[in-house]
This record gives C-alpha cells, structure tokens and sequence, in this order.
C-alpha cells in the first residue's frame, strides 16, 4: 500500500534513516521491461552513492557493467545512459514512468530520450525485447534532483542470458 516503503525502512520493517534500495512499486522483475530500482544517496558513501559517480566518464569506462542478482538469477546490465534530470517537474522526463513498452515505438523512444540526455555515448543500445534496469539515486545540485543509470541486461550469444549457470 505504501510504494516507498522501504525509503526509511530497513529488512526487518523498522525506522532507518539509510531505508534499504527497492524495486519500484509496479516492476515486476520477471515480466517487466524496465525494473525501475530507488537508494538513497548516503553521504558516507554507501547505497548508491556511486551513481553519481557516473557523471564522470572515465568512471563509466572503468565500471562499464553493473551487477544486479535476484532470487530467481545472476545478472549483468551493459550500461546505455547516465544522466541527471530533476524528478517530480512538469517539464522533466519521467524515466519513473517506463516500466512496459506497449510498442517497440514506445520502447525505442524511452531508449532515445535517455541517450539524449546522457553524459556520455556509451556505445551501447537496446532493442525491443530488451530487459532493463533503471537504477535512480538523489543527486543535490538542484531540487529534486536525481542521478539516473539505465542498463540493460547482457545476452550471450546462444541467446542465453548472462549469468544464470553457477
């Protein structure tokens, strides 16, 4: 009932100031196109303090992939787009708001405002049919301001999906 939840929560269910990074309300991660994934910006460092880092390029290229493990598998995202933006603004895209593509149009154009807003060219795409993480932290250069890396999941070339044997 309550989407942010686990903002000011830890794994028990009690009060904490650090809360725990959790998956967006309406992301499933099984069926999901893009699982959209929040943490708070620790000032010592911790949770996804490091994304921010990402507005660096030569952070980028020495940490081109990002590791996200679920119950069900292992996973590595190839990363598409790093870019500020401010959450909650009229005018603002609203990367919160991709979760399922109704089209590949839809797809191609979420791919494509991020591209544009990215830091960077990181040289990597993402097709319809993709499966995509979205990892989003406060970012403190303006209001509301968020620090957003989009990544999608790497795919062997048998078509298997990187990480799942053990």
């Amino acid at each position: 009932d309550n989407p942010n939840y686990y903002l000011k929560r830890n794994f028990e269910k009690q009060y904490s100031d650090y809360g725990v990074p959790y998956v967006q309300k309406n992301c499933d991660l099984e069926f999901s196109d893009n699982c959209v994934l929040y943490g708070h910006h620790m000032t010592n460092g911790t949770m996804f303090a490091d994304l921010c880092k990402y507005a660096d390029e030569d952070f980028y290229r020495a940490h081109q992939t990002i590791r996200f493990d679920t119950l069900s598998g292992f996973g590595e995202y190839e990363i598409v787009a790093a870019f500020k933006i401010v959450a909650y603004s009229e005018q603002g895209f609203k990367y919160y708001h991709f979760t399922r593509a109704d089209s590949a149009e839809d797809f191609d154009a979420y791919i494509a405002k991020c591209k544009e807003l990215s830091f960077y060219d990181t040289g990597v795409g993402a097709e319809y049919g993709d499966k995509l993480i979205t990892l989003s932290t406060c970012e403190y250069s303006c209001k509301n301001g968020r620090m957003v890396v989009v990544a999608k999941q790497v795919v062997t070339p048998a078509g298997e999906v990187s990480g799942d044997e053990i």
